[in-house]
């Protein structure tokens, strides 16, 4: 699933790009995730590192784009802005704030395809995909990559990486959507594991290093198809 969020005070425009987004994925084959904010103080007011692509209009009432793309920078070094103007001397501008490009109104799908196409290719690309997660107090960045698996105790989420353990009070649902990878498997409803970890299934017992999980009978064929899956893709 591919997540946007789409920053713009202009209802008709707000309008054509949700349109034209859902054009794209039924032309490309790919989900997405359409999330609209009317400012750009909207979106960097409780700011979190949900989205690969942001569509950020320039100017708009309360904060301007330029800066709500500041302010996401200092957070978020990784999801992809592309600013929506009218106004073509913002351009070197956008290089502050590592801007991949720029779509010019008045808006045409082509336009939109071509710079939504770009974004997809530097996320695949890429290596490292984070969220951000809420824990007591603050927000923790994980590098999703390195999470092996996630266990649901009571209203808690417990995030078990290579290196680190963390606590969350959001619900696995929500997680699994934040992560979005194929390499995620739900195994029952207490368990989030990572391909990437599983060193071995006995009967219905996944080992992950020392630990053991268990996947659900009625999800076991579907486990191990989606490793064999996971082996031949990685092994390719």
């Amino acid at each position: 699933m591919i997540r946007i969020a789409l920053v713009e005070d202009d209802k008709n425009y707000i309008e054509t790009l949700k349109n034209y987004l859902h054009t794209y994925e039924k032309k490309c084959n790919q989900k997405i995730k359409v999330t609209v904010f009317m400012d750009g103080e909207d979106i960097v007011t409780g700011y979190k590192a949900d989205y690969d692509i942001i569509l950020m209009d320039i100017e708009m009432m309360f904060m301007n784009g330029m800066t709500a793309a500041e302010k996401i920078r200092e957070m978020d070094s990784e999801v992809i802005i592309i600013f929506i103007t009218n106004m073509p001397q913002y351009v070197m501008e956008g290089y502050k704030v590592d801007a991949l490009d720029y779509v010019i109104k008045p808006l045409t799908y082509f336009a939109l395809s071509q710079r939504i196409d770009r974004a997809l290719n530097r996320l695949h690309k890429r290596t490292k995909r984070y969220i951000m997660i809420a824990l007591k107090g603050g927000m923790q960045k994980v590098d999703v990559s390195r999470i092996k698996y996630i266990e649901v105790q009571n209203h808690d989420a417990i995030i078990y990486t290579v290196d680190e353990i963390f606590t969350t009070r959001e619900t696995l649902t929500n997680l699994e959507d934040l992560i979005g990878s194929k390499a995620f498997f739900r195994c029952n409803k207490c368990y989030l594991v990572n391909l990437e970890y599983v060193d071995g299934i006995q009967n219905y017992d996944i080992a992950i290093g020392k630990d053991i999980i268990q996947v659900s009978r009625s999800k076991k064929k579907e486990f191990m198809d989606n490793l064999n899956d996971y082996i031949n893709e990685v092994s390719k």
